[in-house]
């Protein structure tokens, strides 16, 4: 069982993903929209961070 951390870096593209992993259509889809979430919540956390130094 994969842990959740592995995961992150395989979807951000900083760790490599298993090669005997089936790849498909759907898989491919589901993988780019986790992506753009999580670099959107990472983005979030620096803006709420900025915000709560500055004030």
């Amino acid at each position: 069982m994969k842990s959740i951390w592995r995961q992150i870096l395989q979807y951000l593209y900083i760790r490599k993903r298993d090669k005997n992993e089936p790849l498909n259509t759907n898989t491919r889809l589901m993988h780019g929209m986790n992506r753009i979430s999580i670099i959107l919540f990472l983005i979030a956390l620096i803006v709420l961070i900025i915000k709560l130094i500055r004030h």
